[in-house]
């Protein structure tokens, strides 16, 4: 860049007050549409252990062989490769520790959202089967040690892991979070302010109760120590300001101004700045706003984006609403998670409901429940009130709203049968860990092969 370049980006304007808040005021678009991301681990069939990013079978030479296959743009971190946006819309990225994460394009309704989620991810599952290698959904990459997993090179995620390191035993979950966790993710649409604060509420007062439905991942090192979500344990310890429920969704009122100031009043990670990625201080973003940053440049729209980024509650707040608590289910289940959140956000008769169910309970109540829900499960207590309870009132509610949406033509009949995994839980009183515990004593006898092959996506043929 010329030094005329380097003056010009000092004199940027720093973005008003209006225009912070346009992130949440302005609608992604005019209809509710439905967002996906599966993120998974690619592992070895016989071991289990995660791939290397490095190599002939790893991570990279996987991408570079969509990318020859199937054609696309690659997503680059310097001279990383760390993803494919195909042509239809998908994007294929890696997480930190080479987690695989599926992103669709928004669909119209969840039965076309499902279909072109299996069949991208069962094609590339036949593509990893190619290199001896299995994706695997679920909570957690079950085999590693937090020391073995391999990170992706990249800069950016050296930048993360200062800082995390930064905050001692406060931080100490972030390694077990950006190198082993994964999840299961909606994206729901709002359409304005007052839709917005409707749908947020009751997204993360359900989220205590929907994480302890769909807890999955018992396993850490191949060893099950009673933890029946280490997803949901270690997130609650990577930086306690900026985890959990994001404070000003269960105050009143509830408005694009309130979630602005709460966002400004966060510390910023990192940024991008004209060297590359690189630690943004421990000031808040009002902080930044008023005296710059180290090299003198004020923030800019890119960096107030890269901010709400680096918020991780479990409703990330944007132009969409991305719901992020529950761990990601067995691949077969994986429907259950957008219709549950679906059918919940998105008719208006169940979502009051659903809010006139969980308004009482305080948010010191709510994070209470997120802190007991990794080894209570089912019998996490929200308030006085058994989540087991609540979670049957939920599922009733989101079955009678995707009902609704079937009637209207919103949906497709088979949409109301991804339900049905969760339901089976309830009945049973046995969540997707405790199934998978109880198969790793018996069914796999302690194998990671027999693992695998049990909860590996099926590649196409």
């Amino acid at each position: 860049m010329s030094t005329q370049g380097k003056e010009s980006d000092r004199h940027r304007p720093a973005p008003h007050m209006a225009d912070l808040r346009e992130v949440f005021l302005a609608p992604h678009g005019t209809r509710e549409r439905i967002g996906l991301e599966v993120e998974a681990g690619v592992l070895d069939e016989t071991t289990g252990l995660a791939a290397p990013y490095a190599g002939p079978h790893g991570m990279a030479a996987l991408l570079h062989q969509v990318l020859r296959e199937w054609g696309g743009s690659p997503q680059w971190a310097g001279d990383v490769l760390t993803g494919v946006h195909l042509p239809d819309g998908t994007k294929l990225t890696l997480e930190h520790g080479g987690q695989l994460e599926y992103s669709s394009p928004p669909a119209d309704d969840l039965v076309t959202l499902v279909t072109a989620m299996r069949v991208t991810v069962e094609a590339l599952a036949a593509l990893a089967q190619q290199h001896g290698l299995a994706i695997v959904p679920g909570g957690n990459l079950p085999f590693n040690l937090v020391e073995t997993a391999t990170w992706v090179p990249t800069v950016r995620g050296g930048v993360m892991r200062t800082y995390f390191a930064g905050l001692g035993p406060e931080g100490e979950g972030a390694p077990h979070i950006m190198r082993l966790s994964t999840s299961t993710q909606t994206t729901l649409d709002h359409l304005s302010e007052d839709d917005l604060a409707a749908k947020l509420r009751v997204q993360v007062a359900a989220s205590p109760v929907v994480a302890a439905l769909l807890v999955n991942s018992p396993l850490y090192a191949g060893r099950l120590d009673g933890i029946l979500s280490h997803r949901c344990r270690d997130w609650l310890r990577m930086d306690p300001g900026r985890v959990g429920s994001p404070r000003p969704a269960l105050r009143t009122p509830l408005t694009a101004q309130a979630l602005t100031d709460w966002a400004l009043g966060m510390p910023m990670i990192y940024r991008r700045g004209p060297g590359g990625y690189c630690l943004a201080g421990p000031r808040t973003f009002a902080d930044l706003l008023r005296d710059g940053f180290d090299d003198g440049t004020p923030p800019d729209e890119e960096d107030w984006l890269s901010h709400l980024d680096q918020i991780y509650t479990t409703v990330r707040v944007r132009r969409t609403l991305e719901t992020r608590a529950p761990d990601g289910p067995p691949y077969p289940h994986i429907p259950a998670v957008p219709a549950l959140w679906t059918g919940l956000t998105y008719h208006e008769p169940s979502r009051s409901a659903a809010w006139e169910l969980l308004r009482h309970y305080t948010p010191e109540e709510n994070a209470a429940a997120q802190q007991a829900l990794p080894t209570a499960g089912l019998a996490t207590r929200l308030g006085r009130d058994s989540v087991r309870d609540l979670a049957r009132h939920l599922l009733g509610l989101a079955r009678a709203g995707l009902r609704s949406r079937v009637h209207a033509g919103l949906e497709q009949p088979e949409a109301l049968a991804f339900l049905d995994p969760l339901d089976e839980i309830l009945d049973t009183d046995e969540t997707f860990a405790e199934q998978t515990a109880r198969h790793w004593r018996t069914t796999y006898r302690n194998d990671p092969a027999r693992y695998v092959s049990a909860h590996r996506i099926p590649p196409a043929a």
